[in-house]
């Protein structure tokens, strides 16, 4: 799940924090909607697992991409298959247990929230920092996002305006265009280890929200509000598609496609050999039965992701070989 060993890992409480910010649900929702049932520590393990998931959903999208310019189709169709189970099955069955998603309008209260916090904190404090650290490009792109975020705010806000009775469903704004942006594959383009930090977890932070928001338009289509779900589906798609992609090509995210499997595999196995299994016992000696099953199936699929890559890495090394 985990993108180029430790060098991709959560770095530091700064992070960590930002991403607790982002995954935690609306206070408002109901009590059962919000899991609170589960010990606080595997809340946050949790947490923590929703956003790598995320984070790989998307990452492994680009490498298949990589994949694909490469003319390599099998690796290709592997990476989309495991992007499939990390946001399909892992990520859906972790906000289960969490209670992610909670009604339409809790859902948008939670919405605006981190808009609003990326909006006006994160991202204008990110392009302050590139800005002083003379990374001119990633401060640019950090204000155009800014931007971006604020526009999704408020359309997030009138769609909460009209879902209370203001209005009405058909007032719900869909006006969002996405450009997507193709990710180039090479080194970091920044200079400030500060600035590669914030774009990491800006990164991590889209990812989250392209995960949360297509599971927030599931929500909205189950209570028969289709221009609701519309909206969060195209605007999950500006994150993933383009948010996330300009990022990724400041941020090195992307090499050459055995560079990606080897730091797909370096990954997946510490999350499978590691992470996940100290995740299931916290959540076992808390009383958290449920999820530790979920947390331990998890690791084991992630080792199961790790031969594959293994697999797919040995048979392109292979044929360069003959």
């Amino acid at each position: 799940m985990e993108a180029r060993g430790t060098t991709w890992r959560a770095t530091g409480a700064a992070l960590l924090g930002t991403i607790a910010f982002l995954a935690v649900p609306a206070a408002s929702a109901s009590a059962s909607t919000r899991g609170d049932d589960i010990h606080a520590s595997t809340r946050g393990d949790l947490n923590a697992a929703m956003t790598g998931e995320a984070f790989a959903h998307a990452k492994y999208r680009a490498y298949a991409d990589q994949a694909g310019a490469e003319g390599m189709p099998e690796v290709r169709a592997l990476f989309n298959r495991t992007a499939a189970d990390e946001l399909d099955e892992h990520f859906a069955e972790q906000a289960r247990l969490t209670g992610l998603a909670g009604t339409d309008a809790s859902n948008l209260r939670d919405t605006i929230r981190g808009e609003g916090y990326e909006a006006t904190t994160m991202y204008k404090g990110f392009a302050k920092q590139a800005e002083a650290a003379g990374d001119t490009a990633a401060a640019r792109r950090f204000n155009e996002i800014a931007a971006d975020e604020a526009g999704h705010r408020a359309r997030f806000e009138r769609a909460l305006r009209a879902i209370g009775g203001e209005s009405g469903e058909s007032a719900v704004p869909t006006d969002v265009t996405v450009k997507p942006e193709a990710i180039k594959a090479g080194l970091p383009q920044v200079s400030s280890p500060r600035t590669l930090e914030n774009l990491r977890t800006a990164l991590r932070g889209e990812a989250l929200a392209n995960a949360k928001y297509l599971l927030y338009a599931q929500q909205a289509r189950r209570e028969g509000r289709t221009a609701l779900a519309t909206l969060y589906q195209r605007t999950a798609r500006v994150e993933r598609a383009e948010h996330f992609a300009e990022q990724a090509t400041l941020a090195g995210l992307v090499r050459d496609t055995r560079t990606n499997l080897r730091e797909a595999i370096a990954g997946e196995t510490d999350e499978g050999t590691r992470m996940y299994p100290g995740y299931a016992r916290r959540a076992e000696a808390a009383g958290d039965g449920t999820a530790a099953r979920v947390l331990s199936d998890t690791g084991r699929d992630e080792l199961r992701h790790a031969r594959a890559f293994s697999d797919a890495l040995a048979g392109l090394e292979g044929r360069a070989a003959g």
